[in-house]
């Protein structure tokens, strides 16, 4: 039985792109099952595979994960060859400390830069705090090549859990027209350079339904 991964919107579903990418990109064959956002019969659709009513959600033979980080950590633990975590233990924790910080952080990001892959050229003002959470990923992504940067353009060298879970920052960057200093530019051009990301964007550009909460900027 082939794994279910229930997604939502490809061009808004940030969450939902994060094991989206994760489990395409390590090879791992799923059955996608999207739906629809922001519609009248989403959440009655949602609770069919999850009480929680929110997307992503794995479905494997035996269990049901929601949450994007959960369904990151089950798919590594059960596809251990795939090498989803660093393998050194240090930078194991390294990896797993900056997804834990995306996962529980930036709020003015999400709210005043929502993922939205069509809205090219978008203009958003920058308030202190929005600048502050640019910073940190900023950041974040300049240690990472700093540190591993020799081994590929992944932020750990080989793609990993923490690619996957910074996957949509980029997009937001990339939406809004953020400039980045070359130190943090590796990882965002190798993952548009992805075949599984440039399905996921083409995906988001054929969607015609449009979230008016999401469309922020001019």
């Amino acid at each position: 039985m082939k794994p279910k991964l229930v997604i939502g919107n490809k061009n808004y579903s940030s969450w939902s792109l994060r094991p989206w990418l994760l489990m395409k990109e390590a090879g791992i064959d799923f059955e996608e099952h999207r739906i629809v956002l922001d519609t009248p019969t989403t959440k009655k659709e949602i609770a069919a595979f999850s009480a929680a009513g929110r997307v992503p959600i794995l479905q494997l033979a035996d269990v049901t994960v929601w949450d994007s980080l959960a369904i990151a950590e089950t798919v590594a633990e059960r596809w251990p060859e795939k090498q989803l975590w660093p393998l050194d233990p240090a930078e194991r924790a390294h990896a797993r400390a900056i997804c834990a910080e995306m996962h529980s952080g930036f709020p003015h990001l999400r709210n005043c830069m929502p993922m939205n892959c069509r809205a090219m050229g978008r203009k958003v003002p920058i308030p202190d705090e929005l600048g502050d959470d640019i910073n940190r990923i900023i950041e974040i992504w300049s240690e990472c090549h700093k540190h591993y940067g020799d081994r590929g353009g992944w932020l750990f060298g080989a793609f990993s859990v923490a690619d996957a879970m910074y996957a949509p920052v980029v997009l937001r960057l990339r939406t809004y027209g953020i400039n980045l200093p070359q130190s943090a530019g590796y990882y965002p051009h190798r993952l548009l350079q992805s075949a599984a990301m440039q399905d996921w964007l083409a995906a988001a550009e054929c969607e015609t339904e449009v979230i008016d909460a999401d469309e922020k900027g001019q």
